[in-house]
Parts: C-alpha cells; structure tokens; sequence
C-alpha cells in the first residue's frame, strides 16, 4: 500500500509541472499560515512529531498518537496590526487504540472594508454612501488517521471544504484532499510526509456585481472579474525529528521540515522555475513534561537592499533573511497552554505577532 501511495504522489507531482506556469501563486494561501501556538513557536516544524489534535491540519496521521479521548484546541490571533483576524479550532476523537478522527475548522478575515463603488454618484461626492463589507476565507477539515499493520507506521487522510467571500461580490467554494504519514522509527528518530491538495484543488469563482459596480469599474479603468476556477497545485513536505531523554527532568526535540511548492518559483532558499524548497527548523526543550521552552527559524528569503559601492554610488546587494520564532508551552493534566511570539509573511522586527491557544483535555489518561 505504501509502494502505490508514493507512486500516486510521485506521479501527481510530475503531472503538475506541465500546467503548473497557469496557477497562480499562492492559492488558498490561509491555509499554509499554521495552527497551534506549540508548532508556530517552531516555524510551523510539525509534521513528524504532532501527536495531537492539531494532526487534522498539520498531518493527520499523527491522530493516532493522540493520549486523551477527547481533545480539543482553539486559537485567535489578530495578524498586520490588528486588521486581520485568525481563528482556528479543533476536535479530536481516538476511536480505539488504532484510529482517530478530527473535525477542524480556519478562518481568516479582514473587516470593515470601505466599499467605494457609490461614493460618486451624478457627479457628486457623499461619504454617506460609503459602506463596509468583509474578505474572509474558511476552511473545514474531515481527518481520519489509522496505525498500519507495519509497526511504527501510520497514515491518515483530510478532505477539506473551502469557502471564500468577499462582500457581495465574489464568493467561491473548493475541495481538496491531504494525505499524510509518520513512521517512528527507533532512538527517538520519527520521519513523515505529507501532500497538501494531493489532487490539485477546484476553487469555483462567482462574482455578482450590479449593472452600476459595473459601470463605476469600467468607468475608472477597472477589468470587472468574470466566473472562473482557480487551482491550487499539490504542496509535499517532507520532515525529520528526534526526541530524547536529557535525563530524568528535562526532554529535548528537534524537528526540520522542507516544503515542496508546485506552483512555480518562490523567494526561497531552494528553487526552480516549476518548484521551490522551503526549509524549516525547530527545538523544543521540555520540563518534567509540563513546561516547554521553543525556538525554530523559517522563511528564509532572498531581499535586495541598495549598498553604496566603492564610486559612491547605489546598487542593489542581495542579501539572504530568516525569521526566528520563539514560544513558550504549560501542559498540566487537563489543559495546555501555548504561546509563541511570530510574524507570517514578513521579516522585519516590527510586526510580530503574539499568539495562544488552548487545549482541553477530556476523558484523558493518566501519564
């Protein structure tokens, strides 16, 4: 079974190249931004080590590990000063001692956006016409996750159901399925891989603007959108960690994570004109397994600044930026608590992000 699954995913990503220039980049692109205060404070590294409720987005093979009954996780956040808000929640369910199943959900919305298309109307400015609408994106996931009859091995699968909105006039709905597995191996050693819309995922487009929005955007040079179906291509990743035992207080994990993206080339540290490595590493020290110090740097880019060169003059030096994250975890019998201090899409010191999330733990067992 393992054999056909890496054959399936070998042959999806060859099948990609030959149409991947039509996608556009970052496509869905809320859903890469990451959940749980735990895996943000390690630069989103999870995929091999999760082992908890999470796994429904980061890897559901991992629900297997799941050590309570019941889980259940929640996260906010506000992203670029407030302006964007970021939900995300979770339940997880061990079935029995082999299986699990997860039911999650992300949101990302701007609000309070000015819509302008009436303000001037018969030549005549009124603000009062102004109104507000909101851009939000969801998405919803179904995660199951299985142990294998090969010891040390799991494998788990997610269908997920996006739905995007922008005020009245543009909506649309997609689906796309992820696949994952983890395999412990022995000494500590865990390793995994996960495809992100394995199948490429559908996101139909319907725009409904009035015969006035229309004339008010072709009046000002605008293109006015037409019904249409956007694609977002598969996305591999691939990941290692290791876990140990310092001695009988303090507990030691690492973890790094490459990111494969089939859309083209990205500003990453590794790429091509059909696909682009992003690599990612973070550690996680532990105390009597209740209190977590964390730390990973990602988002490694290229960036051009202007240099004075030896004439006095300016030109344009590359340079190569990470971002490091940091966090902070408290896990007692029936809850977590997490922290991490990060920032998504930038790498400059000023806009970080503070971020918590819960956990609540029911039915758990004793450790």
């Amino acid at each position: 079974m393992i054999r056909y699954l890496l054959l399936t995913i070998v042959a999806v990503f060859f099948s990609t190249i030959s149409f991947g220039q039509s996608a556009p980049k970052y496509s869905n692109e809320f859903l890469q931004v990451g959940v749980g205060a735990r895996w943000l404070g390690m630069s989103n590294s999870a995929i091999s080590r999760v082992d908890d409720v999470t796994s429904g987005y980061w890897n559901p093979a991992g629900l297997t590990q799941l050590k309570d009954k019941i889980q259940i996780s929640y996260m906010h956040t506000n992203y670029f000063a407030g302006i964007g808000n970021y939900d995300y929640g979770g339940l997880g369910v061990r079935l029995k001692n082999d299986n699990a199943l997860a039911i999650s959900f992300v949101r990302m919305g701007i609000d309070g956006i000015p819509n302008t298309l009436d303000l001037i109307r018969n030549g005549q400015i009124d603000y009062s016409r102004v109104t507000e609408f909101s851009a939000v994106d969801y998405g919803f996931f179904l995660s199951y996750g299985q142990k294998s009859k090969i010891e040390g091995l799991t494998y788990g699968g997610s269908a997920k159901v996006i739905h995007r909105k922008a005020g009245y006039f543009a909506t649309s709905y997609g689906f796309g399925l992820d696949a994952g597995v983890q395999y412990q191996m022995k000494n500590g050693i865990k390793v995994a891989a996960v495809a992100r819309d394995v199948t490429s995922t559908f996101n139909a487009w319907q725009f409904d603007f009035t015969e006035k929005d229309k004339e008010v955007l072709a009046s000002t040079g605008n293109e006015i959108p037409t019904n249409s179906v956007e694609i977002t291509l598969p996305r591999f990743i691939i990941g290692g960690s290791w876990d140990t035992d310092l001695n009988e207080e303090f507990t030691f994990g690492t973890e790094l994570n490459l990111d494969l993206t089939t859309d083209g080339r990205r500003n990453t540290l590794l790429r091509t004109n059909f696909a682009s490595i992003d690599p990612h590493l973070g550690m996680e020290i532990g105390y009597v397994h209740r209190v977590f110090l964390r730390g990973g740097i990602g988002n490694i880019q290229a960036v051009y600044n202007p240099k004075r060169n030896k004439n006095g003059e300016y030109e344009n030096k590359k340079e190569w930026t990470l971002q490091p994250n940091i966090g902070l975890g408290l896990d007692v019998k029936k809850f977590a608590l997490d922290f991490a201090m990060t920032n998504i899409g930038q790498t400059s010191d000023a806009l970080y992000s503070y971020i918590f999330s819960l956990k609540f733990k029911l039915n758990g067992e004793k450790k």
